[in-house]
């Protein structure tokens, strides 16, 4: 039998797949995907979900979306964790002065969370990021900016549990990913060449507390050909030097 506590997770769990299925909203099997559990357990949660309103159902399509209980919600809790009108003007900046896609991602627990998206003057973009889009630390530049810099005993208890490869390929197995940290710790700017969607590539600085920890990141993403070699040089130096300023502007608010 469940205890409240197991409830409790596989609520939150279905909550958070709902919130990265947005905006175009989900089935039910691709949320219990998401969400990691059989599709009756998905669908029994849904139900419940939507009669509080913390859930919605397109009578159209069937698909689900978050309800409008939980704007109320983050709505209280804004004005407690909202960073984003903190954030925004340095992604702005970074959208104007490189033409591509800028974002803000926050930690949250094992993954890093997209919060602001700003669309540079490049006609040609990736359609990776939205906000309220989730991946695992590791996965999309923003994720591997984070994991670079944590403490590597906590990078080893990561991936000696995390199974990056079952959902995201090989790519990310451990060797190849923890090449990928070390050369991120190197340039002081995470790369991503397209692994997660083939010619859509991405970079990101991460964003530090008061503790030295990194909590979030920038990043920016783009066609392959716009993070050609010549480029990406100069693509980090503007990353780092937003990221910098954030980190200052965050720790002056406390």
């Amino acid at each position: 039998m469940d205890t409240p506590v197991d409830g409790v997770g596989r609520t939150a769990a279905v909550l958070r797949a709902l919130a990265g299925a947005e905006p175009d909203g989900a089935g039910t099997s691709a949320l219990a995907r998401a969400a990691g559990l059989p599709r009756a357990t998905t669908h029994r949660l849904l139900t419940a979900l939507a009669e509080t309103g913390l859930a919605d159902r397109d009578p159209g399509t069937g698909d689900w979306h978050v309800g409008p209980e939980l704007y109320l919600l983050g709505a209280a809790a804004a004005r407690r964790y909202d960073v984003t009108a903190l954030a925004q003007p340095f992604v702005r900046r970074l959208a104007d002065a490189t033409g591509e896609s800028a974002f803000f991602s926050v930690r949250r627990g094992e993954e890093t969370v997209c919060l602001v998206r700003e669309d540079g003057s490049f006609p040609l973009r990736s359609h990776v990021l939205h906000e309220g889009s989730r991946f695992p630390l590791g996965v999309v530049s923003a994720g591997i900016a984070v994991l670079a810099h944590l403490p590597e005993d906590e990078i080893d208890d990561y991936l000696s549990r995390v199974d990056l490869v079952a959902e995201h390929g090989e790519q990310h197995a451990p060797a190849p990913l923890r090449a990928l940290l070390e050369r991120t710790r190197r340039e002081g700017w995470a790369t991503n060449p397209g692994l997660v969607v083939r010619g859509s590539w991405g970079m990101a600085a991460a964003v530090f507390d008061l503790h030295e920890r990194p909590v979030a990141a920038l990043s920016l993403t783009g066609v392959e050909h716009r993070f050609e070699d010549a480029r990406r040089p100069e693509l980090g130096r503007l990353l780092l030097r937003e990221a910098h300023a954030l980190t200052e502007r965050m720790r002056r608010r406390g």
